[in-house]
């Protein structure tokens, strides 16, 4: 098991590859992926359906399906312990919905329909609260079913305070409602309520405002970055929304078919995009001067994968070591990482912009 000290980065996947076993054949759908986290920081992970994006964070949570999903390589390091040395039970005891929550991409299928919002957060509480002492969290002492009231009224109080802190009116009345008596945006309000309740050090956010309209959405990305900052808690954002991504995110990865393309701070993704892919990507955004331009090409089959980077079929800077194997990260500039034998030059983006 390895341990390490306190660092600025609180998440680092290193040289992570996932595969799952489907009825086509063995799908390798993370390959040899790279991803850091620092603390208090709000990390967007950016590409199209099918890119990995939900498989890394259920990697990350530890609830990939046992029967199909296979981690064939590579170390999660949460807080100096590499997970993947831990067992699945340890996992849930004192990582899973304590040190690392999340946040569903639709909240009124996370909510069970036939008990009232209250009953849900507080059996949340019951098992997950900040309140309990550390020898509870190894082996609780009381019995299965028993709640001790002590705690019981500190954790209500805490409940009372986190839905005023993201903004629900009449907590007490919000709590005794069922879940389809409130709007999306409350019930979405209500899960970063949940996610934020046990005190965690790293939210996970899966899509979590593409089930919102526009104006619900700006309303819920500027709470959770007022809270983020509040709580001092660092939050991994998937998405495939780059307008998203710039409002909230202090810096971006992008993946395509399973590998990680690039990483940069958000001023650097948006203003200095390096890789072909990210290029493209971002060209592909509606615009008065370009109108809307795809991306040539099709996504690759996972089953099959082309060799070497995965974008290669479509890239227009394509050589052939492209075509031979995968490059190892460079350093393109300040805190800009990118994947590519053959990235955009700045002559090229001011081509094309």
């Amino acid at each position: 098991m390895s341990t390490s000290r306190p660092s600025d980065e609180l998440l680092q996947v290193r040289d992570l590859s996932v595969s799952f076993a489907t009825d086509g054949g063995v799908a390798r759908v993370l390959d040899h992926v790279n991803l850091t986290i620092g603390r208090g920081q709000i990390v967007g992970l950016v590409g199209e359906s099918g890119c990995g994006k939900t498989t890394l964070a259920r990697s990350i949570l530890g609830v990939l399906p046992a029967n199909s999903a296979r981690i064939d390589s590579g170390t999660i390091d949460f807080d100096g312990t590499n997970l993947l040395e831990r067992s699945p039970a340890w996992q849930a005891q004192h990582i899973r919905g304590r040190q690392i929550s999340f946040i569903p991409q639709d909240p009124f299928s996370s909510f069970n329909p036939v008990f009232p919002i209250g009953t849900q957060i507080m059996d949340l509480m019951k098992w997950k609260s900040p309140e309990l002492r550390a020898d509870e969290k190894v082996r609780p002492s009381w019995l299965p079913g028993s709640y001790p009231k002590a705690r019981r009224e500190a954790d209500y109080e805490r409940v009372l305070t986190l839905l005023s802190k993201v903004q629900l009116p009449e907590p007490e009345a919000i709590l005794k409602k069922y879940p389809h008596e409130v709007s999306g945006g409350q019930r979405q309000r209500l899960m970063i309520a949940m996610a934020l309740l046990p005190d965690p050090k790293l939210v996970i956010a899966d899509e979590a405002t593409t089930a919102l309209d526009v104006t619900i959405q700006a309303q819920i990305l500027k709470l959770l970055r007022a809270l983020a900052a509040d709580f001092g808690v660092s939050v991994l954002f998937t998405t495939h929304d780059l307008g998203t991504a710039y409002e909230i995110c202090d810096r971006i990865t992008v993946m395509y078919a399973g590998q990680e393309m690039e990483s940069a701070t958000s001023d650097g993704f948006f203003n200095q995009p390096t890789h072909p892919y990210t290029n493209s990507l971002l060209r592909s955004l509606p615009s008065r001067e370009r109108g809307i331009q795809g991306i040539p090409g099709e996504i690759p089959s996972l089953v099959n994968p082309p060799q070497g980077c995965r974008f290669n079929p479509r890239c227009g800077n394509c050589i052939s070591s492209c075509r031979e194997g995968r490059p190892d990260p460079a350093n393109v500039g300040a805190d800009h990482m990118v994947r590519c034998f053959n990235p955009v030059s700045a002559d090229q983006r001011a081509t094309m912009a």
